[in-house]
């Protein structure tokens, strides 16, 4: 059984949800450099998709350096978890950044944007200290 899978009915496409779990399998450590993805075909046999919707996600995982392909022995993974969660830091700060003038624009000071920042890492539970 794979770790890898999609939710036939959200919202997101298919091939963008095996990108973010791929991804999100590294990001926790289940997937690690040089570990080896499951076929194009074996893929979409288990999760009952297209194996043109694994082929485009291992493409872009590809294209951004995630994963590479190697003709005739499948696709292994490239990136460490180091990297995404860097590539993933620099994404939320944007975000961040965002929220930030919104809440600066609106009149509320740094310490009460870290506080509230404080509040809704909380309410997630448990802890993140690795």
């Amino acid at each position: 059984m794979s770790l890898i899978t999609v939710d036939l009915r959200g919202r997101k496409q298919l091939y963008e949800q095996l990108i973010d779990n791929i991804k999100k399998l590294i990001l926790i450590g289940e997937l690690k450099p040089d570990d080896k993805l499951p076929s194009v075909r074996s893929l979409a046999k288990e999760l009952g998709i297209n194996p043109n919707t694994i082929q485009k996600a291992y493409s872009e995982l590809e294209r951004t350096g995630v994963i590479m392909s190697l003709p005739g022995r499948g696709s292994i993974v490239l990136a460490s978890m180091r990297n995404l969660r860097g590539e993933q830091y620099d994404k939320l700060v944007d975000k961040m950044s965002a929220l930030a003038y919104e809440m600066k624009s609106t009149g509320i000071t740094e310490e009460e944007f870290v506080n509230a920042a404080r509040i809704a890492f909380g309410k997630l539970g448990g802890t993140n200290d690795d």
